[in-house]
């Protein structure tokens, strides 16, 4: 019998090729006055500089940077706007923190501002369907891509949450996503997926999402699941977003078990010593999460 290598999953982001021999934690830093959990408390440049150097003194992997909230009715900002708040803490952070920093927008404008100052990763939350110039940006300078699934915008999108077959929608919308990117000169090795927890998706189906997320491997790339204190969680603990940290853990355990590579959150010490228990337990089983 002819024994097959498979190449271990990598993800090139710009100054650095990231592997995946435990599952990476991603820090969520959002300088916006509006987001559903930090909202307000990292407004000011010098409170979001000195959250990112606690994050990645915690343990984190990635550091991601958002300027303009996501969450359901949230309405859009200017890309001047955005900028106004990401460039003075991508000022302050230059040389301080040795983890790339992702930020979190739908403006190619943005994109190439913040790659420009230092960023690696752009995380485009509409997955290249608000602008596909992102594309173009990120091949340039050879930047991470997560490409995340969600329909419509923050305005519309919880209206949008109807699925005849949802794994299999979003494995298609998210392939045809990497498909734009790649023809427009983003290579596979950029690109991570996202299902997008929360993002034109009621409680039920993010949990759906979660229990079958082995079934994103089919796209061949790192999968990153954000359920960090989300509103589905407390569709069943009935906790406000500050007391959802347990629901939080649950969620990204399950989630490594059936295969996430990436996880974004706001609770980086908690979540990684809960996620580095949850990997050993997995290879103690002979199962290795990456398979």
């Amino acid at each position: 019998m002819v024994s097959v290598t498979i190449a271990p999953l990598v993800w090139k982001v710009r100054f650095t090729t990231l592997s995946f021999e435990r599952p990476l934690i991603m820090g969520i830093v959002n300088v916006t006055p509006d987001s559903f959990f930090d909202g307000g408390k990292f407004r000011n440049p010098n409170a979001a500089f000195a959250e990112v150097l606690r994050l990645s003194s915690e343990g984190a992997d990635l550091i991601d940077l958002g300027a303009e909230s996501t969450r359901p009715g949230a309405q859009e900002i200017s890309a001047q706007e955005e900028l106004g708040r990401l460039l003075p803490v991508l000022e302050k952070l230059k040389g301080k923190i040795g983890i790339p920093i992702s930020v979190d927008t739908t403006k190619s404008a943005v994109a190439r501002a913040v790659l420009e100052s230092g960023v690696s990763i752009i995380n485009d939350v509409s997955g290249l369907t608000q602008d596909a110039a992102i594309a173009d940006v990120v091949a340039e300078f050879n930047a991470g891509l997560i490409l995340m699934h969600r329909r419509g915008t923050p305005e519309t999108m919880q209206s949008l949450a109807n699925y005849e077959h949802l794994m299999e929608e979003i494995v298609q919308e998210l392939s045809e996503g990497a498909a734009l990117a790649k023809s427009r000169g983003v290579r596979d090795d950029q690109i991570v997926h996202d299902p997008g927890i929360g993002f034109s998706k009621n409680a039920a189906q993010n949990f759906e999402i979660i229990n079958r997320l082995s079934q994103l491997k089919v796209l061949g790339r790192p999968v990153l699941l954000g359920p960090s204190r989300k509103s589905f969680i407390g569709s069943v603990t009935g906790e406000t977003p500050e007391n959802r940290l347990a629901g939080t853990i649950a969620a990204c355990a399950l989630g490594v078990e059936r295969g996430a590579n990436i996880l974004r959150v706001h609770d980086i010490k908690e979540v990684k010593s809960a996620i580095l228990v949850t990997n050993s337990i997995i290879k103690h089983n002979g199962k290795d999460f990456l398979s």
